[in-house]
């Protein structure tokens, strides 16, 4: 993510605060995973989510992992000031 967002981001824009940073950003995250074909080796010309989504049945097959609500968070962005409050708290 930082070759491909933030480099560019910082190069276009100067940001006044984090909240204008993060809404960039989840645009730029919406775009990548839902919008531009992915050309990993499996992805066939799909989109990231595509992949992901398409995938889902075999890991709720295999049972891999702790998976129960994997549904209902898909798309769950983390924002930027929350790994800052985490950070100050264990400091």
């Amino acid at each position: 993510m930082q070759e491909e967002c933030y480099h560019i981001l910082f190069r276009k824009k100067f940001y006044n605060s984090l909240d204008e940073l993060q809404t960039d950003i989840d645009n730029w995250l919406v775009s990548y995973n839902n919008a531009r074909p992915h050309s990993g080796k499996h992805c066939f010309g799909k989109t990231p989510m595509q992949s992901f989504t398409d995938s889902l049945y075999i890991a709720k097959d295999k049972n891999i992992g702790n998976i129960g609500n994997i549904d209902k968070n898909i798309g769950n962005i983390e924002r930027i000031s929350d790994n800052l409050m985490i950070a100050h708290q264990a400091a």
